[in-house]
């Protein structure tokens, strides 16, 4: 079979030809540029917990190499902190921030790792041009030094803001403009919190603005943001070199030695592509969505796209696909950034709204505080890990589910389960491998050796019951989880969202509820719609 075509060699199109590897399944990148990241110490990206580990799991040494991982976070305003939080626990983990080009470096390290003959070929200078389908596969064209045409099985667009696949498919992708707009610098010094990210919003000296972040970087840097008018006029390097000097002076009574590294001016804007899916072509990341005001990070919900998008390729590539594993790509992911987007939206009007007395009204700023906490560190409606509760692959509920501490479509708790070769692992170190998780949980296995309790009690019963699944799952025992009873059996999505729990071993459910996460058996070979029309002259390449 062909292999996935990936229009996009940012964070996302590799992050996905990665998880589409470790699931069997070949891809070839398609890169329009040179295959060599631009380093630009002021683009970095922040990654949550559950995307950290994502990428982590692909193979990418750069998280724990290049990256930082906050110690805590601080909210001032005006001369008053008004919060600290430590960073780091379970209840708030701690972001990694690192700058892109070494994120992307480490992506393509991961890549070079599977060898030449690998599962994931990168085309630099492969400029995409022309997209057709048809009931058997994808067919595109790329102008560069060789003009090709590449044969697939799926096409993904992953290729940004400006997604020549979005175009090519006719997807409208309407939304706000200039929602915000920053000055950046990266540079090193010392500031009096060291290894803590720091919200000032109203700082007391001249040039302050309105807000400006400091976020730590490895190696004594730092990135500084400050929240500029959104029509305001250019920044001259004089004005933000200015800034520098006033931002530093101010938190530090005196302007500190600095190294300046790197500055830039950047704009947000919020737009949703209306369709996801177009038979069997898809939008990811930048493609499908533009976001980030208020601390909300784009590349987050991206390698959630990447994450979501990867297993149900694998099982359409591997076994055939119904169109109702597939729709539901658009139906969870499009509904989770819409929601994301929404309140960022609603969020804005009260934090970047006119000031008067608004601004003085008890409790006014301390809420103002939570909100941009949230979006900065992945909280709340702002940033927390998206839920899929009303997805189309969601199971009807029966009498034998129970409620355990997760709820159904979230992300599961990372607990410590035992695998099936003895070892003791985390639940989240088994995800991205094509496979559905049973988990059962068992009190007092961690304290036997597994001969003593792997055939004994409901054990055999359960193992017949994974075995006849019909998708391949990997049966785990863990010595608790949140808010379950002994006993309990979870189903879980390889994406580590929860489909099911069941009070005890339920053969018929969980075979019911396996079968409801693949949408149903596969459907046939239908129509499909033609994003562009054949034309030039081109040679052929085998990519398998």
């Amino acid at each position: 079979m062909d292999p996935v075509i990936v229009v996009g060699a940012g964070p996302v199109g590799l992050a996905l030809s990665l998880a589409l590897a470790a699931q069997g399944v070949p891809s070839v990148v398609l890169d329009e540029g040179a295959g060599k990241e631009e380093p630009r110490h002021a683009r970095t990206v922040v990654l949550r917990a559950d995307t950290a580990a994502l990428i982590e799991r692909l193979g990418c040494t750069t998280i724990r190499d290049e990256g930082a991982r906050w110690v805590g976070w601080r909210s001032l305003r005006r001369k008053q902190e008004m919060r600290a939080l430590e960073l780091g626990g379970d209840d708030c983990p701690a972001p990694v921030h690192i700058p892109q080009h070494a994120l992307v470096r480490g992506l393509r390290d991961a890549i070079a790792e599977l060898g030449p003959e690998g599962p994931v070929r990168l085309a630099a200078h492969s400029r995409l041009d022309s997209l057709e389908q048809d009931d058997g596969g994808v067919t595109v064209h790329t102008r560069g030094p060789d003009a090709t045409w590449w044969r697939g099985s799926y096409a993904v667009g992953c290729d940004g803001a400006r997604s020549t696949v979005r175009k090519l498919l006719g997807v409208r992708f309407p939304g706000r403009t200039a929602v915000e707009r920053h000055a950046v610098a990266a540079l090193r010094t010392e500031l009096p919190w060291p290894d803590e990210a720091v919200l000032h919003r109203m700082p007391p000296w001249r040039a302050g603005g309105e807000e400006v972040t400091a976020r730590p970087l490895p190696d004594g840097a730092w990135r500084l943001d400050w929240l500029l008018p959104a029509r305001g006029e250019l920044v001259t390097p004089e004005a933000l070199v200015s800034r520098v000097r006033d931002t530093l002076s101010g938190w530090c009574d005196r302007t500190p030695q600095y190294d300046l590294i790197d500055t830039g001016v950047y704009t947000l804007h919020h737009r949703l592509a209306r369709r996801w899916r177009v038979d069997r072509a898809f939008l990811a990341g930048d493609a499908a969505h533009l976001l980030g005001a208020v601390g909300t990070q784009a590349l987050d919900e991206g390698l959630r796209d990447a994450d979501n998008l990867a297993w149900k390729l694998a099982l359409a590539w591997h076994h055939g696909a119904s169109d109702t594993l597939l729709d539901s790509y658009q139906a969870e992911r499009r509904t989770a950034v819409a929601a994301r987007l929404r309140a960022a939206d609603q969020s804005l009007p009260i934090l970047r709204g006119s000031g008067g007395l608004r601004t003085y009204l008890p409790g006014t700023g301390r809420g103002h505080d939570i909100l941009l906490t949230d979006g900065h560190l992945g909280l709340g409606a702002l940033g927390a890990p998206p839920s899929y509760p009303h997805s189309p692959l969601a199971p009807q509920p029966t009498e034998a589910h129970t409620s355990v501490g997760t709820p159904f479509g979230a992300p599961v708790a990372d607990a410590r389960v035992t695998a099936p070769d003895g070892t003791t692992v985390r639940l989240r170190d088994r995800l991205g491998r094509g496979r559905l998780l049973v988990v059962l949980v068992a009190p007092g296995t961690g304290v036997w050796d597994r001969r003593h309790w792997a055939g004994a009690g409901v054990m055999p019963r359960l193992e017949s019951a994974v075995e006849a699944l019909p998708l391949r799952a990997e049966l785990l025992v863990a010595e608790s989880y949140p808010g379950a009873s002994a006993h309990t059996v979870l189903l879980v999505r390889p994406d580590g969202h929860l489909v099911a729990a069941f009070a005890g071993v339920r053969p018929a459910e969980l075979y019911a509820a396996a079968d409801a996460v693949r949408g149903g058996p596969p459907a046939r070979a239908g129509s499909t719609r033609t994003g562009s029309t054949r034309t030039g002259s081109a040679r052929t390449v085998d990519i398998n």
